[in-house]
């Protein structure tokens, strides 16, 4: 067990101070109305959501490993005790109510000190991106949903979607223009200070004009609501009382209760950490919600969660430490001494104008659009976390977006990356067929790269792509399982059936390329005789050799296959590096590569950069493909640079001729090759641009 406290505090910058302190405050100013809203929610009277604000932040910020989550009371766990509280028959805000809810919150505290032992923490590492992010926009949606009736002069709204919209519709039939005013004029305020004045802490300064405001005009009249006055006071220790709820149903109410601060908690800092790049121990976080929610067991208070809003709020005050949450804390308790007169002249649609500005900050909708780009799959996955959240509650959220996770991880592993290989002429590295028409199989033989461990979910597509592969003239299969670490007892049985039914047709199977673990697993699972029977090898090549086919190997439809000098086989029409990274694209590429290095001459004038651009590692023959396509952009560098274009010209033959002689020194067996290759170039250039190719021709007859 190892545990640090201020972890985050450690080796602290001193940059940063004025930053938290500006966070911590306006995360307290904000904490105020949210906190005795939750707090009213979960049956207690508004001021304890304000205790709630005290020992557990201050807690929780000396045991936590995120430098900007911020603990306090929230919606999922005050929802689900204000329904637990209904279904006990307990009314909210009586007396019984105040005694139960800090045993359920003691429980919960139990429980998550129980998930700490367990490490439970790990959970985490099976949720994916997808699901955090549409998680996080779910949940800040939902409580935006619950704002937007403040800012109408209405109450905030509970439930999900559906509930949220009914609530919108039923306050908009009596809506406060002046309070909408004030809330608008506030959010566009605050949007726009984001983008003039990121760093500027406009939310203080709109709570310092609320309060003139409230002081120096009548706004209640127009019937815009301030908060509540709450007396002053910091909140009294005590033990709960354990007789005040029966026992075995404080146990299922608050495991329910534990999971959700546990999980929604953990995906919104690992969300947060994700986004800021760096790291926070699952474990130990679960440890500070423990010793959190102790804190607000012993104050009367209810279940304390991680805080989306408040931590978002911090983001966009810049705040990097847990500082600014011991600064919240300590703040607040300055307010319940001195200050609480002053939270009735806060208005209402400012706080929550301030709470909707910096939740929206904090959703992930640019994520989506990623998604949407790049994977429809994962697309899908974001949604039905985001409305899984918005319309089922955080609790069925929760749930979805850890069965989406496994099912994308099952979907992932059931489909996983395979390709059939060869090799080009004259080379010896095995390559994807599809990665070019250079690639050729090897006759009689079929390569298979499975990049999976094999399990009962993805069996089935090896087996289907090795079947339907085979052709009359097939003599062998060999697997590069090279990507496979593990093999279950499915996978094993159906490789046998697989290797039986190839030998009955006469071909044989050959498994190669694999970590040495996956003999000893082969023997476990009866597989032990392919190993005995030579079909299992350690290299592709021993395999073929085995098979009697040797180097140079002959290649379907009759190829040519030479083997070439090492030097000779960099001498490919094409250059290698963009044909490997970009396949059918390559010449695609290597002009859009080319248009950025001419973008680039614009700005710095450097003319060497145009030799080579991003791709400067190019042996000779890749330098005069670039040197042939910079060429049929002869006029534009021209009118860039400023130069006559019998200069350029010269430039780029003298060039030419520095790799000719590089060749022509370093492998002299190469130097004719270049020269047919040249003319094919040159070919290339006189019919695509046949003006930029005279000039060149002219140039090199004056100089023969």
């Amino acid at each position: 067990m190892n545990i640090k406290l201020l972890q985050t505090l450690r080796n602290y910058n001193k940059d940063n101070f004025i930053k938290d302190i500006i966070a911590g405050i306006i995360i307290m100013a904000v904490s105020i109305p949210i906190s005795m809203g939750y707090a009213q929610i979960a049956g207690l009277p508004a001021v304890c959501g304000l205790y709630g604000s005290v020992f557990p932040i201050l807690v929780f910020g000396l045991f936590s490993t995120s430098p900007q989550f911020i603990f306090g009371v929230d919606a999922a766990p005050a929802a689900l005790v204000g329904s637990a509280l209904l279904t006990l028959n307990i009314e909210a805000g009586s007396d019984k109510a105040m005694a139960a809810v800090p045993v359920m919150t003691f429980f919960v505290a139990l429980w998550l000190l129980a998930f700490y032992f367990m490490k439970a923490g790990k959970l985490v590492n099976y949720i994916s991106a997808p699901v955090m992010g549409g998680f996080i926009t779910g949940i800040c949606t939902t409580i935006i949903l619950m704002q937007i009736p403040k800012v109408m002069g209405g109450t905030s709204g509970t439930g999900e979607f559906f509930e949220l919209a009914e609530h919108i519709y039923k306050t908009a039939l009596n809506i406060n223009m002046p309070s909408v005013i004030m809330g608008v004029i506030a959010l566009v305020i605050l949007f726009a200070s984001k983008k003039i004045m990121p760093k500027f802490p406009m939310a203080v300064v709109l709570m310092f004009v609320g309060t003139i405001f409230t002081i120096s005009l009548p706004i209640r009249d127009w019937g815009i609501k301030t908060l509540n006055a709450v007396e002053p006071g910091l909140p009294k220790w005590s033990i709960p009382d354990f007789s005040a709820i029966p026992i075995q149903q404080t146990i299922t109410i608050s495991l329910s209760v534990a999971v959700v601060i546990m999980a929604e908690t953990l995906l919104a800092e690992n969300s947060f950490a994700q986004k800021n790049n760096y790291r926070i121990n699952d474990n130990q976080e679960i440890l500070a919600f423990s010793v959190g929610n102790f804190m607000a067991a012993f104050t009367g208070c209810c279940p304390i969660n991680g805080s989306v809003s408040r931590t978002a709020m911090g983001e966009q005050y810049q705040a990097k430490t847990q500082l600014t949450g011991i600064v919240a804390g300590l703040s607040m308790i300055v307010l319940l001494l001195c200050g609480t007169g002053f939270i009735g002249y806060l208005p209402i649609p400012i706080l929550t104008a301030i709470v909707i500005s910096a939740l929206m900050g904090a959703t992930e909708f640019d994520l989506a659009v990623r998604l949407w780009k790049v994977s429809r799959t994962e697309f899908l996955i974001f949604m039905g976390a985001f409305f899984g959240v918005l319309l089922l509650g955080t609790i069925n959220g929760v749930l979805i977006g850890i069965i989406l996770s496994f099912t994308e991880m099952i979907i992932r592993t059931s489909k996983p990356s395979r390709c059939f290989l060869g090799i080009q002429p004259g080379h010896r590295h095995f390559r994807d067929l599809k990665e070019g028409s250079q690639i050729h199989a090897i006759e009689g033989v079929v390569i298979y790269r499975f990049s999976s461990n094999l399990f009962f979910g993805n069996i089935q597509v090896l087996q289907r792509d090795i079947e339907d592969s085979i052709k009359s003239d097939t003599k062998a299969v060999i697997l590069d399982a090279g990507g496979v670490g593990s093999i279950d007892i499915t996978a094993a049985d159906r490789l046998a059936m697989l290797y039986k039914s190839l030998e009955e047709k006469g071909i044989g199977f050959y498994m190669t390329e694999h970590i040495a673990s996956i003999n000893e697993q082969l023997r476990k699972l009866g597989l032990g005789y392919m190993i005995e029977d030579g079909r299992v090898r350690r290299t592709i090549h021993i395999a073929l050799k085995d098979m009697g086919i040797g180097r140079p190997y002959p290649l379907e439809g009759g190829v040519e296959n030479v083997e070439r000098s090492a030097s000779r086989k960099r001498a490919d029409n094409k250059v290698q590096e963009f044909v490997w990274a970009y396949g059918a694209e390559s010449e695609e590429q290597i002009e859009k590569q080319i248009v950025l290095q001419i973008q680039q001459l614009k700005k710095t004038g450097d003319m060497e950069k145009l030799f080579h651009g991003s791709w400067s590692h190019m042996d000779a023959f890749d330098e005069d493909e670039w040197l042939e396509h910079l060429e049929e952009h002869l006029k534009e560098i021209v009118n860039i640079s400023g130069k006559d274009e019998k200069t350029i010209a010269e430039r780029f033959e003298k060039h030419r001729e520095e790799i000719h002689i590089r060749i022509r020194d370093e492998h002299p067996e190469m130097a004719e090759r270049f020269k047919e290759r040249r003319h094919i170039l040159d070919e290339h250039l006189k019919k695509r641009h046949p003006e930029v190719f005279k000039l060149i021709e002219d140039l090199r007859e004056k100089e023969d």
